[in-house]
């Protein structure tokens, strides 16, 4: 029987551990964020106990390790570095439209406007983008308007959620809740979008996490062999330890080519899925990619030349889409100009 109070029901003693968690941890109070934490830990505690099993359960792993002490330090360094990456990469910025107007309105307080600094800064609700541009929103309009193909519609590139004006590429995402530059995806396992300012990171990541994979899975498959003193137990959980293992790294190898060919060919996952979605890309071949400049020049690009992650790039003119869909000629390619 519930027991009752001069002012009610008691309280349950499991909620008020819960409350007074979400007290000391605001961040777990939000059911996205507490799931993201929950990856991220999962993600720490699986590397832990895929160490913790070789060194604990596989004698020939220590007699290994003793052997050669740097061959486990740079394995174990790789691994510490993978998971340093991705907390970096789950934690950084991919490149919000409302960062880029922040900064454009910085920009233009500090060339134009000396009374700008009392602009409202904080975005809120569906008129954030006006309130943060204030008379400069005109100003943003027109410089985005003029990436796009002249006589498009800026109500065509307003987003209904955000309420700016989209740059080409960008997208709005529905659990980030904001318009996102070079808009690439939503990555569940990271707890974060995938855009311009980030996917360099994510890229360096998956290569980093394909390499632990496959190092761990040759230290399983090397150790497999059985063992007179070792129980037949441990050898099955090895086995399946090396199922699971060539399981994720046949995804891992898949999206780190995927993503590679992203790269060379300046594209992003959700201009490939949804290209005819895409107002501007219905009118172009599918064996045009807009915005590539060449292999060489989209890789230079991608990982050094970017100087901002508030870097828009405008839709290529008429002109310019003509000659990208001409075939590549010999002189071309002695040229490198397909490069």
């Amino acid at each position: 029987m519930e027991k009752t109070g001069c002012c009610g029901p008691s309280p349950n003693p499991s909620d008020l551990f819960t409350l007074r968690c979400f007290n000391a941890i605001p961040c777990l109070s939000d059911p996205v964020k507490r799931s993201t934490w929950c990856l991220r830990l999962g993600l720490v505690t699986l590397h832990m106990i895929l160490l913790g099993f070789m060194f604990v359960f596989v004698e020939e792993f220590r007699q290994n390790s003793k052997e050669h002490p740097w061959y486990t330090l740079i394995y174990m360094l790789l691994v510490v570095a993978t998971l340093v990456l991705y907390y970096f990469t789950s934690g950084s910025s991919p490149g919000y439209v409302i960062d880029a107007m922040r900064d454009f309105a910085e920009t233009e307080a500090s060339l134009r406007a000396p009374d700008f600094s009392n602009a409202v800064v904080t975005v809120d609700g569906n008129q954030s983008g006006q309130n943060l541009l204030g008379n400069n929103l005109t100003i943003w309009t027109n410089l985005v308007m003029d990436m796009y193909p002249p006589g498009t519609s800026v109500r065509d590139y307003t987003c209904p959620y955000c309420n700016v004006v989209q740059p080409p590429r960008a997208k709005h995402c529905h659990d980030c809740k904001k318009c996102v530059l070079q808009f690439d995806h939503h990555c569940v396992w990271l707890g974060t979008c995938i855009g311009q300012g980030n996917h360099c990171r994510f890229w360096w990541y998956i290569l980093e996490q394909t390499a632990v994979c496959i190092w761990t899975g040759f230290l399983y498959v090397e150790n497999l062999p059985a063992h007179s003193e070792r129980a037949m137990w441990v050898d099955v959980i090895m086995i399946i330890v090396i199922s699971i293992l060539l399981v994720a790294l046949m995804f891992l190898l898949l999206l780190l080519i995927f993503h590679s060919y992203l790269v060379m060919t300046n594209q992003t996952t959700y201009e490939i899925l949804r290209r005819r979605r895409i107002p501007y890309m219905r009118g172009i071949p599918g064996s045009v990619h807009p915005f590539s400049k060449g292999a060489c020049r989209n890789l230079y690009s991608f990982c050094f030349a970017r100087t901002s992650v508030y870097a828009m790039e405008p839709l290529p003119r008429a002109l310019e889409l003509e000659q990208m869909s001409k075939p590549y000629t010999c002189s071309d390619v002695v040229l490198c100009r397909c490069c």
